[in-house]
């Protein structure tokens, strides 16, 4: 099963969103772009709050949109959690959960009493919106939306209003949901660190049409993706966690069969993580350094050389099955003679990987 969306739909002003897409009806599809690509205005198409001018909208079997006639919003069973969380004032938190799940046509995706304890609410029902703090209303917001017994979850920026604390911690939940339930989610930022250490699947938008679709993991090394070409561009690694390294406090995980160290994780033996790499902290040896204070050097190979006129230029690296990038100087390409095909070794500051949420030293 799968969302289909072909539509055509008028903004303000010159704005036009104008895109056909299949975004797969499971894990998380980020829909990713700058501010004003249309990401909120394709969120509202597919809930039902906009109505393109034409096209349709289906999901699974469902058509949600169709010649001009739309389903109702409150018919396609969609949970949003919106940026500004839009709780009612005038109820308590048990209120605003009591809300979506008295009018759910079907069982929650967990037991209320589970999600509850999960997203840190059981101390806070008794409360009133105004007396949360901006974390805590988001995590009621995202409650709200799944005790509606969603079939698909929207998120548009749930992150944006929050401070780092507690946007780290509402990644985490989200994180954590994502893992233990069968719900697919669309989830709308405009800030790449986010969206890759959540994401499945990646929209990109521009100007309201659709540049780029894919696999998040593939896409973030793909050189001819506009993500290879911002700043922050960076490789997404997959490892599990395979000792605890208790003298030093650093946890090692396994990728591909290479051991990359990171700060203590409480995590058992066998978990799965996620890394994000940044492509300017990897940098090139033709040998395996012997005297280097980077723990994290990885035997790589270069699959594909940027072809460029400017001072620096992007390397996309294989590891057996996943792919990094380095940024180096063209210069430093030349002086090392760096071919497509060459064996050579990546070194990676472990400051630049990321798992989960938390940053690594």
């Amino acid at each position: 099963m799968s969302l289909t969306m072909a539509v055509t739909c008028q903004g303000h002003g010159d704005f036009c969103l104008d895109l056909a897409c299949e975004i797969p009806a499971t894990g998380v599809t980020a829909i990713y772009g700058r501010s004003g690509s249309g990401k909120s205005t394709l969120l509202d198409c597919v809930a039902g709050l906009r109505h393109p001018d034409t096209g349709e909208i289906s999901f699974g079997k469902d058509h949600w949109f169709a010649a001009g006639q739309a389903m109702p919003p409150w018919e396609r069973r969609i949970g949003y959690v919106f940026q500004d969380t839009r709780l009612f004032p005038h109820l308590t938190v048990e209120g605003n959960l009591d809300y979506a799940s008295k009018r759910a046509t079907k069982a929650g995706p967990m037991p209320r009493d589970t999600l509850v304890s999960i997203l840190g609410l059981t101390h806070l029902l008794s409360q009133t919106p105004d007396t949360l703090s901006a974390g805590q209303k988001q995590r009621v917001a995202i409650g709200r939306a799944l005790l509606s017994a969603p079939q698909l979850l929207l998120l548009d920026e749930p992150l944006a209003n929050l401070d780092q604390q507690a946007s780290r911690e509402c990644l985490a939940l989200l994180q954590q949901l994502a893992q233990g339930l069968n719900l697919p989610m669309l989830y709308v930022s405009h800030d790449i660190e986010e969206v890759s250490q959540l994401a499945d699947h990646l929209l990109l938008l521009e100007r309201g049409k659709l540049l780029d679709q894919g696999s998040m993991l593939e896409m973030s090394t793909r050189l001819d993706s506009r993500l290879a070409r911002e700043e922050q561009a960076a490789a997404i690694l997959l490892g599990e966690i395979e000792a605890q390294d208790n003298a030093f406090s650093l946890t090692q995980i396994s990728v591909e069969g290479e051991t990359l160290f990171v700060n203590h994780l409480d995590q058992p033996l066998g978990s799965q993580r996620r890394l994000r790499i940044p492509a300017r902290d990897v940098s090139i040896c033709l040998a395996r350094p012997q005297d280097s204070s980077i723990l994290n050097i990885l035997p790589v190979t270069i699959q594909e050389i940027e072809t460029c006129h400017s001072a620096r230029l992007l390397l996309r690296l294989t590891l057996k099955e996943q792919h990094l990038l380095a940024r180096i100087t063209r210069k430093s390409a030349q002086k090392l003679g760096l071919q497509v095909g060459d064996s050579v070794f990546a070194q990676i500051k472990s400051v630049a990987l990321l798992s989960e949420a938390e940053d690594q030293q």
